[in-house]
């Protein structure tokens, strides 16, 4: 086992090509193994084996060691876990970024909604406060007010943000990858709050090959969830009331005003 070791390459049992072009430390499979220099070196997949044998000298260390990537972690919970607290902490103490995706999603559509999208419920519905046709022609807001129109990516976003729905692999395309390989994120590292939170989101990292160094799942009692999460609903729920009395108030203002 020892001499084993001694003869492995640079980069032990992580792939030197995946290193060096994605910064990102992916395991390499015994099937992919290729010899340089009487040792041995792993590589994630046979095209990569076959880059590394053509140039091998650009994936190999020289007079220092290989730089290794910085710490990635994903940090997942069902909602109201306390993962958003947990990770702030992480973030300070380490020096990495803490990147709240579902907040992160919020602020690509923000521009156009220009208020948060809460998840659908049936007592939380916009139609509910909607003015009748019939009565908008009274109704100042009415006059003023301007559809916003959202492309088929926010379209997506506001979707998943509502009701769940998921993001397809084109729209990740765009968000995800950024975090493993674009600066600041790829040589400062980070947490990454929220995501993945699917078996398909797993996935899609898997096949993307951004691999985190690190995944957390928070598991807490139910009862620790209901005493975080029950006095904000219960201040929407109230909001809730408010605003349809409003509205309600509103309404009838708008009808003796069409009598008149």
């Amino acid at each position: 086992i020892k001499q084993k070791k001694r003869h492995m390459g640079d980069t032990k049992h992580f792939c030197p090509v995946s290193l060096k072009e994605n910064f990102v430390l992916y395991p390499g499979l015994q099937e992919h193994a290729a010899k340089y220099r009487e040792k041995i070196y792993y590589f994630s997949t046979s095209e990569y084996r076959d880059k590394f044998l053509k140039n091998p000298e650009e994936y190999v260390a020289h007079k220092e060691p290989l730089q290794a990537p910085p710490l990635r972690v994903c940090l997942l919970g069902i909602h109201g876990a306390g993962k958003s607290t947990c990770a702030r902490q992480i973030a300070d103490k380490l020096g990495i970024f803490h990147i709240q995706f579902e907040e992160y999603l919020q602020e690509l559509i923000l521009p156009k909604t220009k208020k948060k999208v809460e998840p659908s419920s049936d007592e939380d519905r916009e139609d509910d406060n909607k003015i009748p046709e019939e009565l908008e022609d009274f109704s100042q807001t009415g006059k003023t007010k301007q559809e916003v129109q959202l492309t088929d990516e926010e379209e997506a976003i506001k979707a998943n943000l509502m009701d769940n729905m998921e993001l397809p692999p084109k729209l990740l395309d765009k968000i995800v990858p950024d975090w493993w390989k674009k600066e600041p994120f790829r040589s400062t590292g980070f947490i990454l709050d929220g995501f993945p939170r699917t078996i398909d989101e797993a996935s899609y990292l898997s096949e993307r090959g951004l691999c985190p160094d690190v995944a957390v799942y928070i598991r807490v009692e139910e009862d620790d969830v209901l005493d975080r999460l029950l006095p904000l609903r219960l201040k929407k729920w109230k909001d809730r009331r408010r605003q349809k009395k409003e509205y309600k108030k509103k309404l009838k203002e708008l009808k003796a005003k069409k009598r008149a």
